[in-house]
């Protein structure tokens, strides 16, 4: 219950700050070019809010609503989700929306989304600033990687060392490596100390991700580092730097395989309503193999840790200035790359992997880290602005698309059409917001 609200109220101080500096940017255009903010609200407030105040002398009220599903600004004149038309019967007045020039609207609109990719690149900025880039080069992994039988089967050896997918040098562990790798014709690997080439078949991204064990993860050696008192392994007589060789009969050859052995005999035992596990392992101290009995705990755990490889990591330091391109080139490549995986979102994986605040609230870490917390809130103030730009009516990228209609073609669409797009555009996303925590649902329960 403490992890759930520890990454509850890191969604929602994430999700508050995006929405203000979303909104915010909008509000600023809007002050800019004298048009009049009737409400600034963070959150939806139907029926009533939490809280609003309205400064002396102001035409805005400030407000905070009851339903966190984002917030909005409501601008005089203007066709949005608050479906006010009556205001738009009345004679045009000069500090409404409508009263401006296209490309002053157009600014306007555009605002929220620039303000969150700003947003974003400040963020990365002040990250490498303060905590730098870390990383462990792939070349450095000299165990190498551990690959599942999918990359198995494509030619993948577990040990082997990742070196490039085509031309390009694949330097460290992520979603960048994955994208290169899938998209590439060849991978180059070191592999007994030679270079191979393996050959890559027609693979995307989405394909390689939903495996499961994952394609490719950091092989840990099947050595013991700590076994914990009263555990399976301790009653066993189990020591640090006794290496594990084969689980009843099946050779494992790295702790990855040791997991997912015991990963299976957990699945059975779930389905036999079992309280452990019972298997034969086999298991080599001092050039000595021997043969024991392994009983788990009603948690399928042995009670020990692996030796983690004590790999040498490379850190590179910025100072204040030298921040700023950096931490725009990285959010850059990270817009990039989500462009670039939004195809699979229209595959019929894809549509069940969209995921709802469930999903969004789970990438952030069970305990209160600010660098990751810092990290995922830039990465959907990138997802923000990327989505809110896509030509979808009642989004921004809707009233983007009628504006540049309007200035190509020289007359505006009428406010009826307008009103129809905009009741399109909210069923959609009501839609799609349904869909995806429908989604969270399933994968919670089954």
């Amino acid at each position: 219950m403490e992890t759930f609200f520890i990454r509850a109220f890191q969604l929602i101080m994430s999700l508050s700050l995006l929405v203000i500096i979303h909104e915010g940017g909008h509000f600023l255009f809007s002050r800019i070019f004298k048009v009049r903010v009737e409400k600034f609200y963070i959150f939806f407030n139907p029926w009533f809010s939490l809280f609003k105040f309205k400064p002396k002398n102001s035409d805005t009220e400030y407000g905070i609503g009851w339903v966190p599903l984002g917030g909005y600004v409501k601008i005089a004149g203007m066709i949005d989700e608050s479906m006010d038309t009556d205001q738009m019967n009345q004679p045009v007045q000069p500090w409404e929306f409508r009263a401006k020039p296209a490309w002053q609207r157009l600014l306007i609109m555009v605002g929220g989304v620039l303000m969150n990719f700003l947003l974003a690149l400040f963020i990365y900025s002040m990250i490498l600033f303060t905590w730098g880039d870390s990383y462990i080069p792939l070349q450095n992994m000299t165990h190498g990687m551990k690959f599942n039988e999918q990359a198995h089967q494509i030619g993948f050896r577990d040990g082997d060392i990742l070196l490039r997918a085509d031309e390009i040098k694949l330097d460290r562990f992520g979603v960048d490596m994955l994208r290169n790798i899938a998209d590439a014709r060849t991978v180059t690997v070191l592999r007994n100390n030679q270079e191979k080439e393996v050959y890559m078949p027609e693979i995307s991204l989405l394909d390689i991700a939903k495996g499961d064990p994952i394609f490719v993860s950091q092989l840990i050696p099947n050595v013991v580092d700590s076994v914990i008192p009263n555990g399976a392994f301790a009653k066993l007589g189990i020591q640090k730097g006794d290496s594990l060789i084969a689980i009843n009969g099946k050779e494992i050859n790295s702790w990855n395989s040791f997991v997912e052995n015991l990963a299976d005999f957990k699945t059975e035992g779930e389905l036999k309503k079992s309280n452990g596990a019972k298997f034969d392992m086999i298991y080599s101290r001092a050039g000595q193999r021997d043969t024991i009995s392994v009983m788990t705990d009603s948690n399928f755990k042995v009670g020990a840790s692996p030796l983690i490889p004590d790999y040498k990591a490379f850190t590179r330091t910025f100072n204040f200035f030298e921040s700023f391109p950096a931490g725009a080139e990285l959010g850059v490549n990270t817009l990039k790359g989500y462009v670039n995986d939004m195809k699979y979102v229209f595959s019929k994986e894809g549509a069940k992997s969209v995921g709802g605040f469930g999903t969004i609230g789970s990438i952030f870490p069970a305990e209160w880290d600010w660098y990751r917390f810092w990290n995922m809130t830039a990465f959907l103030s990138i997802i923000l602005a990327f989505m809110n730009i896509l030509p979808i009516p009642a989004l921004d990228g809707g009233h983007v698309l009628f504006l540049l209609y309007e200035i190509v073609a020289r007359r505006k669409p009428s406010d009826k059409f307008m009103e129809r797009a905009q009741v399109v555009g909210m069923f959609l996303l009501f839609a799609l917001l349904i869909w995806a925590n429908i989604n969270d649902v399933i994968r919670f329960l089954f």
